[in-house]
């Protein structure tokens, strides 16, 4: 899966990144992530897009560096579904 961060957004410049990327790690769940220079998602800032080919993509905003451990959880719904799609958790 691909986490990719708006770099522009205050969470794209935070720790959150390294800190998914190691707690994602550590549960054994191959993760790359990315960045871009903008997202355009300016209206619900601090944006996060997640994808994986054949699955749904999703795209995250207004999160911040409290959102880790949900990104986590999701990130881990996301590994055992074979479409993208779960039941809301």
């Amino acid at each position: 899966m691909k986490f990719t961060f708006c770099t522009r957004c205050p969470l794209g410049q935070s720790p959150l990144p390294v800190a998914l990327a190691q707690a994602l790690s550590v549960l054994g769940i191959s993760a790359e992530l990315a960045e871009v220079d903008c997202m355009s998602g300016c209206a619900r800032s601090s944006a996060v897009s997640v994808r994986q080919e054949g699955k749904t993509a999703y795209l995250f905003g207004d999160l911040s560096q409290d959102d880790l451990a949900d990104l986590v959880t999701f990130a881990q719904l996301y590994a055992q579904s074979t479409d993208g799609t779960f039941a809301d958790a």
